[in-house]
């Protein structure tokens, strides 16, 4: 006790460095969300799946390659018979990512447990130059 109070600045530092090295992880804990160059690693790595939330419009008009389209308010009935395999990784995409945060809800009330929503949607997939289908 007597090192804590003789050097309390010390002891200051070290939790001050650690609260910074761990909030990245601390903040995107809860957030289930993915950048776009992680969500190309589990697709790559772990064969994710990838599903977008958008309108089927906007599905048409550009979406990540290779993902399927459910959109938002049909996601509960129609995921389980698109993903049957519910270890596999789910990346959800919407335009902005706000849709696919509450799909990542309802995923993980459908037993999904390995489901992270892309940050920042396709807005963010094409700003870091990722490749985008058009159906």
């Amino acid at each position: 006790m007597k090192f804590i109070i003789d050097n309390w600045y010390l002891v200051f530092v070290a939790l001050a460095s650690g609260t910074m090295l761990l909030w990245p992880m601390i903040k995107n804990a809860g957030a289930g969300t993915l950048s776009p160059a992680g969500a190309v690693q589990l697709m790559n790595r772990e064969k994710a799946v990838v599903i977008d939330v958008c309108e089927t419009e906007e599905f048409a008009a550009g979406h990540v390659g290779g993902a399927k389209n459910i959109p938002l308010n049909q996601l509960e009935e129609r995921l389980p018979t698109t993903v049957k395999n519910k270890a596999l990784p789910l990346v959800l995409v919407c335009a902005t990512g706000a849709r696919a945060n509450r799909a990542v809800g309802i995923a993980k009330k459908l037993g999904y447990e390995n489901v992270q929503a892309l940050a920042g949607g396709l807005k963010a997939w094409r700003e870091a130059s990722m490749p985008v289908e058009k159906a």
